[in-house]
């Protein structure tokens, strides 16, 4: 497969367990990414009083929920904490006080299986290293002007284990990510660090419980500031630490992720994530129509 990353990009990657790639996707593409993601939105959004809120600010209110946790293999709406006032009502119309949709989209929505699957991240997988890679996960996160959340210090891997430890991010940029409305930092080198956590399924397979690994927070006065414009993909190593703040502008922040992990490597059954019907596929782009245009789950 014709390489798509330099090697002085494949060594920062290894050295610093991200890459910043600029101009990856075009414009186009990012728009109409963005405009099927609020179609989708508006078609999957329950209603306020059925809603399931997300938060990654270390109390994860999802954390029990079957709607989340049964969204492996479907297209969902989780709504930003802050998306309700005091009494309880939404702030906005609905689709407009989501957190994200997920966790199924790139296998189940033509749009963005056509967005997920190329040639050019065929090659960016082959690059880093991946045998094997399987799309196990996407996320498209809206980041809401004023009422988009904090998203705490954390990794990948943590949520998605693999053994050998194998998921990589790659996220990318819909709209320009700043400072000013909450991009990514990460910890230059902490996937060589040991991960702190793991998350995984308790026994009665109803919520998530947290192992502590190591007691010791990650040290975070290192952090690299990973603004990107519109269309760069950022790739994370699964063990990399990395947040975001709130976004407390009037600017949106959308981005979308893919969370692939190598099918050389054990996915483990007792993590939050399942796909009992739903097999992966890689980033192959698709030769048979096997996608459908979801309107139900």
């Amino acid at each position: 497969m014709p390489r798509y990353l330099t090697e002085k990009q494949v060594t920062a990657f290894q050295r610093d367990g991200f890459l910043v790639v600029p101009d990856f996707v075009s414009e186009e593409h990012c728009l109409a990414l963005r405009e099927r993601a609020m179609q989708l939105a508006e078609q999957h959004v329950p209603s306020p009083e059925q809603a399931t809120i997300f938060t990654a600010d270390g109390k994860p209110l999802h954390a029990g929920d079957d709607y989340f946790l049964s969204s492996g293999e479907a297209i969902r709406c989780f709504f930003e904490k802050d998306a309700f006032d005091a009494a309880g009502h939404l702030r906005d119309d609905a689709h407009l006080c989501l957190n994200k949709l997920g966790h199924a989209m790139h296998d189940l929505d033509p749009v963005f299986d056509s967005f997920s699957r190329t040639p050019q991240l065929a090659a960016v997988a082959s690059d880093i290293g991946m045998i094997e890679p399987l799309l196990l996960q996407s996320m498209y996160i809206f980041k809401q002007p004023r009422i988009g959340g904090e998203v705490t210090c954390h990794t990948d891997h943590t949520y998605l284990w693999t053994e050998p430890r194998s998921v990589v991010g790659f996220w990318f940029a819909i709209d320009d990510a700043t400072t000013e409305n909450g991009c990514m930092w990460a910890l230059p080198g902490g996937h060589r660090l040991p991960v702190r956590e793991r998350s995984r399924l308790n026994e009665a397979r109803t919520s998530t419980v947290t192992d502590v690994l190591v007691a010791e927070p990650y040290p975070l006065d290192s952090l690299a500031c990973l603004e990107a414009k519109r269309g760069t993909l950022v790739l994370l190593d699964g063990a990399v630490p990395h947040l975001s703040a709130a976004n407390n502008s009037d600017k949106p922040r959308h981005a979308y992720t893919i969370h692939a992990i190598d099918g050389v490597a054990s996915y483990l059954d007792d993590n939050w994530l399942q796909r009992p019907t739903l097999p992966m596929r890689g980033f192959a782009p698709s030769t048979t129509s096997r996608v459908t245009s979801a309107t139900q789950n």
